[in-house]
């Protein structure tokens, strides 16, 4: 018996570091007849706070995937304890007992053992009635569900039909009586762990000169093993894209797959607000000016950078910056009301922010924060200081918060104004209820949709929302 848990301890830890590049050394199925899990509650607990964000709290990045690292009993034990930075696994080697790995480890295969996707999809929870709030009713209407991997940014054109990001590099053009239709021209992008296409958005003035502009990781052209976050503005003609200029890249390239951002913003005035990640270098880049890694930068919509902005022309300080000290933001808004840029950052574990960006302003990353390291390890014991901003709201445990919309359209009400952001880890859609800046209380929504991507408030005033597995664009449409 001691055997055959520790051979499938060792067999699911590969599991725990597997992504979605196949490899060549694969095993045959483990059965899980007879096996035994001494404290399932706390397996299933140690899965949901430690492995659940990254791989789906449905196990659905280990269902019909290859594996990346090999099976044999080193490599796999190898992983499980040093980690792989680079690719975000963390190393939990002094994190859990050996009674705990093996515990989850079982838990995991046997939650795992002949399932597959269609199966999972299948017992999705049924959203096609009414679907009832504390505040507002409403239903789901499925503009697509055909979107291969991971959607990840969209915004709606003039005529109602939309672009959609998919992460692998597509973009695609998405209508409610038509096939996805993909849109040709896009450059090359390193889709790698959390890299890849990322957001899109629309010129303010697009209906008139057609721009586009999209976020992406890029491959340092002189080391190909470099990668870093880059901003491309081009014009949409039919289905293609054309007149490609690439306006923005966030320096210095860095051998990570980890912590890109990215997310684009225009404001009223029209300056384009662009979010960079730290890259997972935390403590080498986010508290300094010299580097483009951690922060919200300010440009015009050609990539210039504006003489009003805080570090204008200051000696060694990249000018485009706009505030620092952040950890990597997947999420932008704009206040309906007041016009300020709001941010939402995905934390550690525990410790995601909304923050309200303002010129010059320090956000604190990684010497205040109210997370800890995904080990449980402490990062610091420090949540305050002066001359570092609080966030608005933080969220212990973490929600794995991605993109965030405010709502202002008449249609919906009571949630007129509310904040919404989309949860990775729990699968579903979170309301802020909000009295000006005061989140007055929060609302789960959706639970168990699947992981909510993106959250978006279209040009029609209705709301939508982009969800993985599989991919779909979603609108939500109130009860009258």
């Amino acid at each position: 018996m001691e055997a055959l848990r520790l051979y499938s301890f060792t067999i699911a830890i590969l599991f725990c570091v597997c992504m979605s590049i196949s490899c060549q050394d694969k095993a045959e199925p483990v059965s899980m007849q007879n096996i035994e899990i001494v404290d399932e509650e706390r397996a299933a607990l140690n899965y949901r706070n430690h492995c659940g964000g990254c791989h789906g709290q449905n196990f659905s990045s280990f269902i019909e995937r290859d594996w990346v690292y090999g099976n044999s009993a080193d490599s796999v034990l190898n992983s499980i304890k040093i980690g792989n930075e680079q690719n975000g696994m963390p190393a939990y080697g002094n994190t859990f007992t050996e009674e705990e790995l093996i515990d989850l480890t079982n838990y995991l295969l046997r939650e795992t053992e002949g399932v597959s996707i269609s199966m999972i999809e299948e017992n999705a929870p049924n959203f096609s009635s009414l679907v009832e709030s504390t505040d507002l009713n409403f239903r789901l209407e499925t503009i697509t569900d055909q979107i291969d991997g991971i959607p990840w940014g969209m915004e709606q054109l003039p005529n109602g039909e939309f672009l959609v990001n998919e992460r692998s590099g597509k973009l695609y053009l998405v209508g409610e009586e038509t096939e996805l239709i993909e849109i040709s021209g896009v450059p090359n992008v390193v889709s790698e762990n959390q890299g890849g296409l990322l957001d899109v958005i629309l010129h303010p003035d697009f209906i008139n000169n057609s721009y586009i502009y999209f976020s992406y990781s890029i491959a340092n052209p002189n080391n190909s093993a470099e990668q870093t976050t880059a901003v491309t503005r081009a014009k949409l003609s039919g289905n293609s894209l054309i007149q490609t200029e690439e306006i923005f890249i966030a320096l210095p390239y860095l051998q990570s797959t980890l912590h890109f951002g990215s997310r684009l913003l225009f404001d009223a005035d029209g300056y384009l607000y662009i979010s960079v990640g730290d890259r997972g270098a935390r403590d080498q880049y986010p508290q300094t000016l010299d580097n483009f890694l951690g922060k919200i930068h300010r440009v015009t919509d050609t990539g210039q950078v504006p003489s009003d902005n805080p570090f204008y022309n200051e000696q060694g300080v990249v000018s485009s910056v706009f505030a620092y000290g952040i950890r990597n933001p997947q999420g932008l808004a704009l206040h309906p009301v007041t016009g300020e840029i709001w941010e939402g950052e995905h934390g550690p574990q525990g410790g995601d922010e909304i923050n309200i960006i303002e010129a010059g302003n320090n956000y604190g990353w990684p010497v205040i924060t109210y997370g800890i390291n995904y080990t449980g390890s402490p990062i610091t014991d420090i949540t305050e200081m002066e001359g570092m901003e609080q966030p608005i709201h933080y969220w212990v445990p973490s929600i794995a918060p991605c993109g965030m919309t405010f709502l202002s359209s008449d249609y919906y009400k009571s949630w007129k104004n509310d904040l919404f952001v989309s949860s990775l880890k729990f699968e579903y859609l979170h309301r802020l209820k909000m009295n000006g800046n005061v989140v007055i209380g929060e609302e789960e929504l959706l639970n168990d949709i699947g992981r909510v991507r993106e959250v978006y408030t279209g040009n029609d005033g209705y709301m939508y929302i982009l969800v993985e597995n599989p991919g779909r664009l979603i609108r939500l449409v109130p009860e009258q």
